[in-house]
């Protein structure tokens, strides 16, 4: 395994990030595909045993279930805390990112993780609803009591993120260090704002939809799997481009084939060569990531990046909100 620092922060996280979406009681209202506490400790004490070091989730998903089943299984397997590095965040609930909200759900997150601290607190979403001064110092508070040792920002449009940037500067209030964005080879829309401005502060991309649902593992639209038949939430991502998306992932297969690799190790090598730190895999089978793991050691180069990348066409945005 490989490391790498996130921003300007001393956190050393594996370039290699556990998806927490994965973990969590299984329902109808959320997901139905989701790892019970079992299979959830093996999943993460196999990624601990390849040297993944790196773990984000969230407050809303399983409605709070993947927090505790990931901090009952590391209490479990006895993996010191500072072996880890745990990721949430905040915004799918009361009060988005009011300063009320922050300092309720970073608690419940802490209590649910078993643990009295978070390396990385992100806000899900940007919160049209509460004045960015508000979130923004907020969140500093977390930083200075010692609760969150640094702060992330999810989806947003390139200005949001940015006028964010500025609000913590013009105030002497702690930065954003990382960005979770949509980012794969089947969608690329951050590249012509949010990314520059990432860029621009030194942000850590640790994008979410690494392997765009699954659609960049496999040759086949619909892979069988009990997240292809439910997830809504992927069909509305990845179906309405569903031609150009079949053609990318054709030279992704094709080139997988040309190296002797999976599917898999070219789409997030991928990654490395766009100057991600640490995509998120979303994994229900150990052998998920005993292949993730191995795209670190994977070089790209220029020619397979342009043969990966000519073809795509915009899209519309899936994540960033309107409103």
């Amino acid at each position: 395994m490989k490391f790498t620092k996130l921003g300007n922060t001393d956190i050393t996280v594996s370039q290699i990030c556990v998806g927490g979406m994965s973990f969590g009681e299984a329902s109808e209202k959320f997901h139905q595909w989701t790892l019970d506490q079992g299979a959830t400790q093996k999943m993460i004490a196999h990624a601990y045993e390849l040297g993944v070091n790196f773990i984000d989730t969230a407050n809303c998903y399983s409605f709070g279930t993947s927090e505790e089943y990931i901090g009952q299984s590391l209490k479990n397997l006895g993996i010191p805390r500072d072996k880890v590095v745990l990721a949430s965040k905040v915004y799918f609930n009361d009060g988005k990112l009011s300063s009320d909200a922050i300092a309720r759900e970073i608690d419940g997150t802490l209590k649910r993780l078993q643990t009295d601290y978070l390396d990385l607190y992100q806000i899900h979403r940007f919160d049209y609803s509460t004045p960015i001064e508000e979130t923004m110092e907020a969140l500093h508070k977390l930083v200075q009591s010692g609760k969150v040792r640094a702060i992330g920002a999810s989806a947003m449009y390139g200005y949001q993120f940015h006028n964010m940037q500025i609000v913590a500067e013009q105030n002497g209030w702690t930065k954003f260090s990382t960005m979770q964005n949509h980012y794969n080879l089947l969608y690329r829309e951050d590249e012509r704002e949010l990314i520059p401005v990432c860029r621009q502060y030194n942000v850590s991309l640790i994008p979410y939809s690494s392997l765009a649902g699954g659609h960049l593992t496999h040759k086949a639209w619909e892979s069988g799997s009990k997240r292809s038949d439910t997830d809504k939430v992927l069909r509305d991502k990845y179906d309405g481009d569903k031609e150009n998306n079949l053609e990318i992932i054709d030279r992704v297969a094709g080139l997988a084939e040309r190296y002797g690799v999976t599917m898999t190790q070219i789409a997030l090598a991928w990654h490395y060569t766009k100057g991600v730190a640490a995509p998120i895999v979303g994994a229900t089978k150990q052998s998920h990531f005993d292949d993730a793991v191995k795209a670190v050691d994977l070089k790209l180069t220029a020619d397979d990046v342009k043969y990966l990348e000519e073809i795509y066409k915009p899209h519309r945005i899936v994540g960033a909100l309107s409103e």
